[in-house]
């Protein structure tokens, strides 16, 4: 199995986002990952969709755009025009997820839901063949640097279960607290996409940094 890298620019430096983006454009990631908050739906505030649009010349990866927002189907053509190749959104949202989804597909975009920690795997299952991709997340949204929660395994382990069983064609990432024991941890349990973001950034190097990390499971 092909495992994905896709590094979280969340985890390097604003002050120097385009050397960021560039770096990570000759690394071996297949993935660049935008984690966007709203100070709404989490407790922190990052960026929109005229962050990624800007930075969109910088790099031909695959933007894995991930939004912790709410009033999600208000903004979702923004962040469709601003370049994103894969859109996830959270489930929890008091929204018409379906819809969002249809939206999004409409467009030639992939499109993911992500759940958090506390919501129970079950609640994605009605739309498993809408969708081409599940962030479980492993963490509590709203700020990196967290500890990978454990007690997430299984929530992996049945999600990968009930696609392979149904002959579904969904890819698994997973975001929070990854490093290299975690990220072996998530994929011997079924995951294909591994975010990584304070992992990479605190070593010396990003560019070498992620491509050790993609090599060690490829």
């Amino acid at each position: 199995m092909n495992i994905k890298i896709s590094p979280s620019i969340l985890g390097g430096s604003f002050s120097n986002i385009e050397k960021v983006i560039f770096d990570l454009n000759h690394s071996k990631a297949e993935y660049i990952h935008f984690d966007v908050m709203d100070g709404d739906f989490v407790p922190n505030l990052t960026f929109g969709p005229k962050f990624i649009s800007d930075v969109r010349n910088c790099s031909d990866k695959v933007f894995d755009v991930h939004l912790m927002i709410n009033k999600v189907e208000k903004y979702i053509d923004n962040y469709i025009e601003a370049g994103s190749d894969i859109i996830s959104f959270h489930i929890e949202i008091e929204e018409n997820i379906s819809d969002i989804i249809n939206k999004i597909k409409s467009k030639g975009i992939k499109c993911g839901l992500a759940i958090k920690p506390k919501t129970t795997w079950s609640e994605i299952k009605p739309y498993l063949n809408l969708i081409d991709q599940i962030i479980i997340m492993t963490v509590e949204p709203g700020f990196g640097g967290q500890s990978f929660m454990n007690n997430q395994v299984d929530k992996i382990r049945n999600i990968s279960n009930y696609i392979k069983s149904n002959n579904l064609n969904i890819d698994i990432e997973i975001d929070g607290g990854i490093n290299l024991e975690t990220g072996k941890i998530c994929i011997q349990a079924g995951a294909n996409i591994l975010v990584a973001g304070s992992f990479l950034f605190n070593q010396v190097d990003i560019i070498s940094a992620t491509n050790s990390f993609s090599d060690k499971f490829n």
